[in-house]
């Protein structure tokens, strides 16, 4: 089954991507926006996330993967929202920021510039693996690879 790749934005006072590799796993819960709990339930086991920080920072600072794939949010009960649980992969060796990512043509239509508002987007491959290289960063395990 094909890998799919998307982007995941939190405020790094709230959950830094520091944090998530201090606790190595995590529980992505918070999300209120339909389109991205839909986001959240399309994520598979093994797919790929660019961690973005954003208000502070603007920036793609690492990857995570889906370790388990969506259930109901437990901070929402009786609500139907979801959540999955992320690990992570690797910190970036520069991070991209968002003045970079709107600079860059190769990125003209990624969904963090077109759908600004969503906390969880989708991301093409080859977005992801432009944001790889600017970021001056290479996957090691071939199970993670770009």
């Amino acid at each position: 089954m094909a890998k799919s790749y998307w982007l995941v934005k939190s405020e790094p006072f709230k959950y830094s991507f520091a944090q998530l590799v201090h606790e190595k796993r995590t529980r992505w819960d918070g999300v209120r926006n339909f389109e991205a709990r839909n986001n959240l339930r399309a994520m598979k086991k093994g797919d790929l996330l660019l961690f973005y920080h954003s208000n502070e920072g603007k920036e793609v600072v690492g990857v995570a993967r889906v370790e388990r794939e969506a259930y109901p949010d437990p901070t929402a009960p009786d609500e139907d929202w979801s959540v999955v649980d992320v690990a992570p992969v690797a910190t970036l060796k520069a991070p991209v920021g968002l003045e970079a990512i709107r600079a860059d043509p190769a990125l003209a239509d990624i969904a963090l510039l077109k759908r600004s508002r969503l906390s969880v987007v989708p991301v093409s491959k080859e977005h992801f693996d432009h944001i790889l290289a600017l970021g001056k960063t290479k996957l090691r395990r071939k199970s993670d690879s770009a």
